[in-house]
């Protein structure tokens, strides 16, 4: 039970983080594909994913360089920022102090720029620096979850087949569908990528600075809990604020 508790969350983690930034993705490349041409769109697509693969050839070997206590340690605190500042939106969010992210509205709005730029010479290579900028920049975010998730605990690999499901599944999906994935519970599927992502960079800092988990790598599951409870009650406490309730 020991040994698959680790391998599970790191790949859900990985699985929910990456699903999360690939359908954002998705939904530019799929604007510039049927508002322009799917040639520009899937070129700046293909060479941003050569980018990704290129930094994770380079950077993922010097992982290994590192001492393993130094390593939980920085990617530990690199998590918990993370994945504080996806709970942070995402309790923003369901409190409706900011805005739902809304991908039909990131299409219509990725629609339109692209239709303005018709008429430019310039027009498919607009088109094909748009797909290359969406993927490139989630896709950094998707390499950062697997690497940190992975890294510290040597399942890089596992956290890597994470990723590549979430990639799949939202291709067979919007290629089916033919249309942005709107109907994805996104805030929720950040409320509870956060609250892993900071779950493992708590349990990590403490594996860095020499602290003995009780029940070992089962301490997840606990400290899961524990951050869940926190948040719940975080939200149950703004939403009893007057101040929050105006800034609905």
């Amino acid at each position: 039970m020991n040994s698959l508790t680790p391998i599970l969350s790191t790949v859900t983690a990985s699985f929910l983080g990456s699903f999360v930034e690939v359908v954002e993705a998705f939904t530019i490349v799929l604007a510039v594909g049927v508002t322009r041409s799917w040639r520009p769109a899937l070129t700046g697509a293909a060479l941003a994913l050569a980018v990704l693969a290129a930094l994770v050839l380079i950077f993922g070997p010097l992982l290994a360089l590192i001492p393993i206590e130094t390593l939980q340690f920085v990617v530990g605190v690199l998590l918990i920022l993370f994945g504080m500042r996806w709970l942070r939106k995402a309790i923003l969010r369901s409190l409706g102090v900011i805005a739902l992210h809304d991908e039909e509205a990131a299409f219509s709005k990725e629609t339109a720029a692209l239709q303005a730029q018709s008429t430019d010479r310039r027009a498919d290579y607009l088109a094909g620096l748009a797909a290359f900028k969406a993927v490139l920049l989630e896709g950094v975010e998707v390499v950062f979850i697997v690497i940190a998730v992975g890294g510290a605990h040597g399942l890089t690999l596992y956290a890597g087949l994470g990723a590549l499901a979430a990639f799949v599944l939202v291709m067979l999906i919007g290629l089916l569908v033919h249309r942005p994935l709107a109907t994805v519970p996104e805030n929720t599927l950040k409320f509870v990528v956060g609250l892993m992502l900071t779950s493992f960079g708590i349990f990590w800092t403490g594996e860095g600075i020499g602290a003995h988990w009780p029940g070992e790598d089962l301490a997840l599951i606990a400290i899961f809990a524990i951050v869940s409870l926190a948040s719940y009650a975080i939200i149950r406490g703004l939403r009893g604020n007057p101040a929050a309730k105006a800034a609905q």
